[in-house]
């Protein structure tokens, strides 16, 4: 049973994740916020159910739509905020924007702008893990169109050869960008690619964070036992097309209202009230919370300096051999 406390605060999470994001598109189309922008709408009870599941320094690595992951995990809204804006203060300085967030002090490991290239970086993670012997488990999210790439097989391949303590949580939101996973992937049930690896393959209805929750804490157990890799596919959808930039009109106007009418947000909102957990008046205080917070994130954002000229140069690796004229 996922304690009452634990439930209300999922609700939170995903609130907050949601309202963000709808400021975010709204701040995107009055050019405050540039770049390639991939909204989490729809999808929050993944994030939300899989990472509460875990210990806090747990590493967690994601992918390109990476904005609730990073909430989910305690990232802080302001900071957030102030890097899709491009500013200093913002979590990476201004200069990951919103496909690179990251968060090393949550252990949070950042998103990548290349498909399924966070999946190798996992392995690396657990094997470190392993090798250290420090008990921490690694989880690692993508999307459907990820499973088509060769580095999704070594990956996978090494992870079980090597009985590495990693989580592969796919978001099968049935489109890589405006693509059919029934036209890309020849095998559309992503968990049943597990087979190939001999490792377990689990199916969760991502729009129910309370199912996501409950299947993260049996695998998470098992995995930080020793039983090795483990693959997750959570069925969802997004609400937005893939990009700000895609209108989204591969997909049927029946389709988005039939996902509409599974959003994992009221979903909640129904079990917590009907469940006795908590109340009517409650839900709507932390939404009146949630509102502050994201109005107060746009303004920290607003406010706040750009990276300074100089800054162009730090943060950038650079080896230095004596008596290169380069040096």
């Amino acid at each position: 049973m996922i304690p009452a406390a634990d439930q209300v605060e999922m609700y939170r999470l995903m609130l907050l994740i949601r309202r963000l994001e709808e400021r975010v598109a709204e701040m995107y189309s009055e050019q405050r916020i540039g770049g390639f922008t991939h909204l989490y709408i729809g999808q929050e009870a993944v994030a939300v159910g899989a990472i509460t599941a875990l210990n806090h320094d747990d590493p967690v690595i994601d992918t390109y739509r990476d904005h609730g992951h990073f909430l989910a995990r305690g990232g802080d809204p302001r900071r957030f905020m102030a890097e899709l804006f491009g500013k200093a203060t913002g979590i990476c300085r201004g200069k990951g924007g919103s496909m690179h967030l990251a968060d090393v002090e949550r252990y949070f490991y950042g998103g990548t702008g290349i498909v399924g290239g966070s999946i190798p970086i996992a392995v690396g993670l657990a094997l470190a893990c392993q090798y250290r012997g420090d008990d921490r488990i690694v989880v690692c999210f993508f999307g459907d169109g990820a499973t088509n790439q060769g580095v999704w097989h070594e990956a996978l391949n090494f992870a079980k050869l090597w009985s590495l303590p990693v989580i592969f949580i796919c978001e099968n939101n049935f489109y890589g960008i405006g693509t059919d996973v029934r036209l890309s992937s020849s095998l559309s049930e992503v968990h049943k690619k597990a087979s190939g690896y001999g490792m377990p393959g689990f199916r969760v209805d991502g729009m129910d964070v309370l199912a996501v929750r409950q299947l993260c804490e049996e695998v998470v157990k098992t995995v930080r036992g020793g039983a090795g890799p483990v693959l997750i596919e959570a069925v969802c959808y997004r609400y937005q097309g893939h990009s700000m930039t895609d209108p989204g009109r591969y997909r049927a106007r029946a389709e988005e209202e039939l996902w509409r009418k599974r959003d994992p947000i009221p979903r909640l909102a129904k079990s917590l009230v009907g469940d006795a957990i908590t109340t009517d008046e409650r839900l709507h205080e932390i939404e009146r919370e949630i509102e502050a917070a994201t109005e107060d994130a746009v303004a920290f954002a607003e406010s706040s300096p750009d990276p300074s000229p100089e800054s162009l140069y730090e943060d950038v690796h650079s080896e230095r051999h004596p008596g290169d004229p380069h040096a």
